[in-house]
């Protein structure tokens, strides 16, 4: 009996075959759930830097440029108000000037107004209805000056800025002439 029983534990080629299929098929299960969450990650990889094009894209090509000079209005010693005329750069993405959306702010040595209120008119041929800028549009934008603390005097730099909701930031600066006139083209 007891020979018996070494002959049956002594043969080991059952259980190595038995073993090596348990392990090999662990190395599968393994191999199967890191190529997984690999390919996982690379397709959330890919979707992000797809995202990241697309906001690039519509941010590069959503702005608005000044077109024509901006023209101060005056009362003898102070600015009253800044005629801005604006239109779409080469990307033409139409751009919603209502307030809320495209915010203008002002800005001198002595103060920041983050949100001026202003006047929105169409000139030129093509007019619309809405307060969309699009191709082909020109609107023109009165920034109302009459209501700051410190009142634009002469010979001081400020800065208007206008932040469309998708693009980049128009900045326009300038300074007021030596005298104040009526109406004076700021260069």
């Amino acid at each position: 009996m007891r020979a018996e029983r070494r002959a049956f534990w002594g043969d080991q080629k059952g259980f190595t075959g038995l073993e090596a299929a348990i392990v090999l098929t662990a190395f599968v299960v393994v191999a199967a759930v890191f190529s997984y969450v690999v390919l996982n990650a690379g397709f959330f990889t890919a979707q992000k830097s797809e995202e990241v094009i697309h906001t690039g894209v519509e941010q590069a090509t959503s702005s608005v440029e000044l077109v024509g000079d901006v023209i101060a209005h005056g009362d003898g010693t102070n600015v009253t108000n800044v005629t801005l005329t604006l239109g779409l750069t080469a990307g033409k993405s139409p751009i919603d000037l209502k307030v809320g959306r495209t915010v203008i702010s002002y800005t001198d040595k002595n103060q920041y107004v983050a949100n001026t209120t202003r006047d929105l008119s169409w000139v030129g041929e093509e007019v619309t209805q809405d307060t969309v800028l699009e191709s082909g549009e020109k609107a023109q934008i009165v920034v109302d000056l009459s209501g700051l603390t410190t009142q634009l005097t002469k010979n001081t730099r400020f800065t208007i800025e206008v932040k469309p909701p998708e693009g980049a930031v128009l900045t326009i600066e300038r300074t007021t002439p030596p005298a104040i006139d009526t109406v004076m083209n700021l260069h």
